[in-house]
């Protein structure tokens, strides 16, 4: 008989449309409001987001201080820095290349501020690019230096019969080339179940691995979980098991030598995706020369039982 646990950070109260926890891409499935922001969170979000995204905010923040600049300059009157030429548009592209060349601190010399208030602007200028460039050369070093886990999940779990009982397992292997040191998982199910007084709560329990920690993993490691006596499923049957409410968490643990530390990485799989009387196609094999070839294109790559 299964044995519920506490909770582990998700939450008892639910919902019968509850979403599931933790997103696909390992994120946590959580809309904030009212949070108030502050610098360290814009520099933590500006560390996780995407490359596309971090060189295009470093790109809005480029244009966007050379164009207030520019303004500035043309308002002030284009003659101090170099010769106008009767356009508003023209006037404002130079002004907009010579706040470039100074933000940069490139200055080409071909324009130059005339004046002392110029020389004042375009000196607060000059200390604004340097402050900015420092700020994101350590925006560039901590993207590079955040240890990051390099797993891929199988986009799917399966249940077969295996070893003589029915066995819910998922598959997943490292990104990279690097080999994984000692990884060990932990998988919880989250089963959203409406009590006797028609409210949902969420019970949680632990699933019993029959392996749940490996010395290394250079190619792929498929998690096993045995519905037996001993698990929390035991008790639905197949059709059953796909219509519940219930998602399985899944924390994987490794050293990554890379970082000199140990880094995580989350999952989850919803039940109702469970994929019945199916298995997962090798995923590697041997060529001519007697070297192990991975296919990462088939880690989660199912066929069904015959």
């Amino acid at each position: 008989m299964a044995k519920r646990i506490k909770d582990p950070g998700i939450g008892l109260s639910s919902n019968k449309q509850a979403k599931r926890f933790i997103n696909p891409d390992g994120s946590f499935n959580i809309k904030h409001i009212n949070r108030q922001t502050s610098i360290s969170r814009s520099y933590n979000y500006l560390i996780h987001i995407s490359w596309i995204k971090f060189f295009s905010w470093v790109f809005l923040g480029y244009f966007f201080i050379n164009s207030l600049f520019a303004i500035i300059y043309v308002t002030l009157g284009i003659s101090a820095i170099t010769e106008p030429t009767g356009s508003i548009f023209r006037d404002f592209l130079k002004a907009f290349f010579f706040s470039a060349q100074t933000v940069t601190t490139v200055g080409y010399g071909a324009m130059a501020p005339k004046g002392v208030v110029f020389g004042i602007i375009s000196s607060i200028e000059a200390l604004i690019g340097l402050l900015s460039f420092s700020f994101i050369t350590g925006l560039l070093y901590g993207r590079f230096s955040k240890p990051k886990s390099s797993i891929s999940f199988s986009n799917v779990m399966v249940l077969k019969h295996h070893n003589e009982v029915d066995c819910l397992m998922f598959r997943l292997m490292s990104r990279s080339t690097r080999v994984m040191i000692r990884p060990k998982v932990e998988v919880t199910l989250a089963l959203s179940q409406k009590s006797q007084d028609k409210k949902y709560n969420n019970n949680f329990y632990n699933l019993k691995l029959e392996r749940s920690e490996i010395t290394y993993l250079p190619t792929t490691w498929t998690i096993v979980h045995p519905v037996n006596e001993e698990s929390p499923l035991f008790q639905y049957d197949r059709k059953d098991l796909t219509k519940l409410h219930g998602e399985i968490l899944i924390l994987v643990t490794y050293y990554d030598e890379s970082f000199a530390q140990e880094v995580h990485q989350v999952h989850s799989y919803m039940l109702n995706d469970v994929k019945i009387d199916t298995t997962f196609v090798s995923a590697f094999h041997y060529n001519d020369d007697g070297y192990t070839v991975l296919d990462h294109d088939k880690l989660g790559k199912i066929k069904p039982i015959e």
